[in-house]
């Protein structure tokens, strides 16, 4: 069994996330820093991986789980969802863009992870899934970089210092057989995609 799961699970322990750091397959959401802090999507991927691992553990059933970051790519659904939805805000007349940093991965990727772990017999517990971390103002330096004529943010939504970047682990999922898509082709696909499913008509 292939669960997707989400690094959402992974990577909010309550530890610190900066550019020294290392996340990687081990690590666990924490549930009470999650409630704590209010983070209930968080919480909820957290605990409903939890549970299917216990699940698959009481019965014998052998399952892997892919945990992928904010997914960018080409839309295959009509509607939008909440990761190319911080893209085309961005792309749309948005006065800043928020003090974040997330992580980023393509679909098609996401897709590859999930065959590749069916199809391997010696697929094994989690596998992370991001291409990297990047900055909110990084992602507007590329999307100014692949078209200028858009309007775009020029500042951020407040003062404080940006949130750093931090890594994560690609060892395993490379060892699986992903080869993953660099961040700045993700967002190419994702605005295309947009502009192709009519959801804004571009510059």
């Amino acid at each position: 069994v292939v669960i997707t799961s989400s690094e959402a699970a992974v990577s909010f322990n309550g530890k610190p996330l900066k550019e020294d750091v290392t996340v990687d397959e081990t690590w666990w959401s924490d549930a009470d820093h999650c409630r704590n802090n209010q983070m209930w999507y968080v919480l909820s991927k957290t605990i409903a991986e939890e549970a299917a691992w216990k699940f698959c553990k009481e019965k014998g059933i052998d399952m892997v789980t892919i945990n992928p970051a904010a997914v960018l790519g080409p839309l295959l659904q009509p509607t939008l969802n909440t990761s190319c939805a911080n893209i085309l805000n961005l792309i749309s007349g948005a006065e800043a863009f928020p003090n974040a940093t997330y992580g980023f991965v393509n679909v098609h990727d996401v897709i590859d992870a999930h065959i590749l772990a069916y199809e391997t017999p010696s697929a094994n517990g989690r596998y992370l899934l991001v291409e990297r971390t990047a900055h909110h103002s990084e992602v507007v330096n590329t999307l100014r970089e692949l078209y200028p004529d858009f309007k775009l943010p020029e500042k951020c939504s407040d003062d404080k210092p940006y949130a750093p970047t931090y890594n994560v682990s690609k060892t395993r999922t490379e060892g699986l057989g992903v080869k993953f898509t660099d961040l700045k082709e993700s967002i190419r696909q994702t605005v295309e995609s947009l502009k192709e499913k009519k959801f804004f008509k571009g510059a």
